[in-house]
């Protein structure tokens, strides 16, 4: 299910370099997302981009640090108050592989992040119109500006063929510490 966007808050079709940019950067969050797939972690990355420049880039490291929190998102978030001094993240851009979920949503509202650009949606758990459009409820004092679907096939693909080989039989646990996936019947 696609949730309507505020309409206030669509964006009119990207510029060619507007769309170039956007591209660039997802492909920042794209080298992210595999860096965290190396670690056996779900290959999600994210990028924070502050008048060009970045200053937060992470990937998924749940896995790695055992903490139900460590989405890219949250990594990079973090990252990015750092650089900048602040908890709000005015005038930033932020790019990620993956529809955030209801978490990390919240997370974008709180930090003040006025444009978040996704390249894959998320209908199982997203919460920026997938399942939920967090972002963009007016109920809320902030809502982001969205740019969806840059580089989806790219996006789609790497989380699809990671999934794909973690279901192989005899590919071990779909992913560390947990059960494997057993194969459904033919």
């Amino acid at each position: 299910m696609n949730l309507p966007v505020d309409p206030s808050l669509a964006l009119p079709f990207p510029t060619p370099d507007e769309m170039a940019q956007h591209e660039t950067f997802m492909r920042v969050a794209l080298r992210e997302a595999a860096r965290g797939e190396e670690k056996g972690d779900i290959p999600v990355g994210a990028v924070i981009v502050h008048q060009g420049k970045i200053i937060g880039k992470a990937h998924n490291q749940r896995e790695l640090l055992q903490d139900p929190t460590a989405h890219a998102e949250i990594l990079a978030i973090t990252q990015a108050a750092s650089a900048l001094g602040s908890w709000r993240l005015l005038d930033t851009v932020l790019y990620v592989t993956l529809e955030p979920c209801a978490m990390c949503a919240g997370a974008i509202v709180l930090a003040r992040i006025p444009l978040l650009v996704i390249g894959a949606r998320d209908p199982k758990t997203g919460a920026c119109g997938s399942l939920f459009n967090i972002v963009q409820d007016d109920r809320l004092n902030h809502r982001v500006k969205l740019v969806p679907e840059v580089l989806q096939a790219e996006c789609s693909e790497m989380l699809s063929a990671f999934f794909r080989a973690k279901r192989k039989p005899g590919a071990g646990p779909a992913l560390p510490g947990t059960r494997p996936v057993p194969p459904l019947p033919l």
